[in-house]
């Protein structure tokens, strides 16, 4: 596994669960089933499209999860709390992206 020098992978295709869970505990955070859900959203995502997903992508991802009327558009960053980018994007094995709408 190859990091850049803020922390993302190289190479998404390094990427498996025990990456994640390193990365997580990097940024501090236990993942739960919610995060999983998000991470795995993400990663067959980016299979599908050779992108990471946009994040208005991943809250209707989570909002389905939730269940009708029990997602917020700020749980996202309730579970990554310093963002879309810095944590989901990282933990998920994403390249850092250069240029980003956060939806």
């Amino acid at each position: 596994m190859t990091l850049d020098e803020e922390g993302y992978l190289v190479d998404p295709a390094d990427w498996n669960e025990g990456v994640a869970e390193a990365l997580a505990r990097e940024e501090g955070i236990v993942l739960t089933d919610a995060h999983w859900s998000v991470i795995r959203f993400m990663r067959g995502y980016y299979a599908e499209h050779l992108i990471a997903p946009d994040a208005r992508h991943v809250m209707k991802h989570l909002a389905e999860y939730r269940g009708p009327g029990r997602a917020e558009r700020n749980d996202l960053f309730r579970l990554f709390p310093y963002g879309y980018v810095k944590q989901a994007c990282k933990i998920a094995g994403m390249r850092r992206p250069r240029a980003w709408s956060t939806g």
